[in-house]
């Protein structure tokens, strides 16, 4: 979120994983208003209010009181680009609890202590609300344009964040010819899971299903005229990082990756391949549980004191420690997939096939340990960069090259790569699963031991 004031701002910007609203979003959660209904029942600190609450409570002289908009980084860039501050209904439906069928609701605001937008008529945070892919003003304004080197005037779309742009540019993709159960299933059978630094599940329905710690359902938030809901899990591809970088075998890591111009990641999947012996990759961890909650859980549990866990550590930490941590760290988090499909399912949507982009997506060990461990089949995009497909389909709708987002998808999402589970693995993943949920519930069993008298 980018706080935006007149003259020369400094550090206006809070990052989406920025946990600092702890006691703002707990007062928020404490209201029980009828808003938190759409966001899985309880607010996330990663979401615009508390934040938000925090600047009012901590910033007020120095950036509330001198902000003349707040803006989500997509809406920042559209109006940078344009001079048009009117808002994506994405951002403000997803992280503002703005409503695509009511509009702002006073009552919340007034309740939390931020009447102050009321009051203006939400013209810092937006009253004009636009649908992903609308034409913004008269596109690229001639300050815009020299600075990115394109003409002026050029359209330019009302933008979806990040994740969701991912999933529009995967989730339509047409598979004609790759034998899957989706083939003859409606959209709505398709996980998009947009996978990076984090992780979002984005799965549509033809009308609202309401699932418990899993944010939405959005109306038109990514695919118009279809309900958004959304899972997620805050670190992914950060906590692989965090995992890898931080053991004490990495210096040794870096310098064999390095000497084979190979990634680390790269050169621990082939380390993995080595030492496995007769026995598939993923039975190398048969000792080693990790919960991957480092930063807290967004999906499906919504508790952000919830911490990581590792268990069936030993005193060694060679190259092949290291590996096996890394290997289990991927499993723990395909593991956090398969529960949230768990809770989506449960209350209402029924998935068939994965269709995984970002930047883990180019990882082959992450990939054959989604399909291996949630048993559904992966699709993998012609075009690696799903994030910038999607922004291309706003684009080429903004420009009139194509009537509607959806015909926009069809043509433009491909398909590069299947990847089937290993079915005869399955025993083996669930008996890991049920592990991976025992340690939540030790973890939370202890904390009431710490509590208590």
């Amino acid at each position: 979120m980018l706080c935006c004031h007149k003259g020369d701002p400094h550090r206006n910007i809070i990052m989406w994983l920025d946990h600092r609203a702890v006691s703002q979003v707990h007062r928020i959660n404490e209201t029980k208003h009828s808003v938190l209904q759409c966001v899985g029942g309880v607010m996330s600190v990663e979401m615009q209010a508390p934040k938000l609450l925090w600047l009012k409570e901590n910033m007020r002289e120095t950036c509330w009181d001198k902000a003349g908009h707040f803006f989500d980084l997509p809406d920042f860039l559209s109006w940078k680009a344009t001079g048009v501050s009117a808002r994506s209904l994405c951002s403000l439906v997803c992280k503002w609890t703005y409503s695509a069928e009511k509009g702002w609701d006073d009552s919340f605001w007034k309740m939390i202590g931020l009447e102050d937008f009321v009051a203006d008529n939400y013209s810092k945070i937006g009253n004009q609300v636009l649908p992903p892919g609308a034409s913004l003003g008269h596109g690229l304004t001639p300050e815009a344009a020299k600075d990115l080197g394109l003409p002026a005037g050029i359209a330019v779309a009302a933008s979806l964040i990040d994740a969701h742009a991912g999933g529009l540019g995967v989730i339509g993709a047409d598979v004609r010819g790759y034998g899957l159960a989706c083939e003859g299933q409606p959209v709505t059978s398709r996980l998009a899971v947009i996978c990076g630094t984090s992780s979002c599940h984005m799965g549509i329905s033809k009308d609202p299903i309401f699932v418990p710690g899993v944010w939405g359902p959005y109306f038109s938030a990514m695919v118009p005229g279809f309900w958004l809901n959304e899972g997620g899990q805050s670190v992914t591809g950060k906590l692989i990082d965090h995992m890898v970088q931080g053991h004490a075998a990495f210096p040794e890591l870096q310098a064999k990756a390095t000497a084979r111009c190979q990634s680390v990641y790269a050169y621990l999947n082939s380390h993995l391949d080595l030492i496995k012996k007769a026995r598939p990759v993923g039975f190398l961890t048969v000792d080693l549980h990790v919960w991957p909650d480092f930063h807290g859980n967004r999906s499906p549990l919504a508790d952000l004191t919830l911490k990581g866990m590792v268990t069936g550590l030993k005193l060694s930490q060679d190259l092949d420690d290291l590996a096996i941590l890394y290997l289990a760290t991927v499993q723990a988090i395909a593991f956090g997939t398969r529960l949230i499909i768990e809770a989506m399912e449960a209350a209402g949507h029924s998935f068939s096939t994965l269709f995984l982009c970002g930047g883990l997506s180019k990882n082959p060990l992450f990939v054959q340990m989604h399909a291996d461990i949630t048993g559904m089949p992966v699709v993998l995009s012609q075009e690696v960069e799903s994030v910038l497909v999607g922004a291309a389909i706003l684009g080429a709708c903004a420009s009139g090259d194509f009537a509607s987002v959806q015909e926009a998808m069809a043509r433009m999402s491909k398909v590069g790569k299947v990847v089937l589970p290993r079915l005869e693995d399955k025993r083996y993943y669930d008996k890991k699963y049920q592990v991976f949920l025992k340690l939540v519930e030790h973890q939370k069993e202890y904390a009431a031991i710490m509590k208590g008298d």
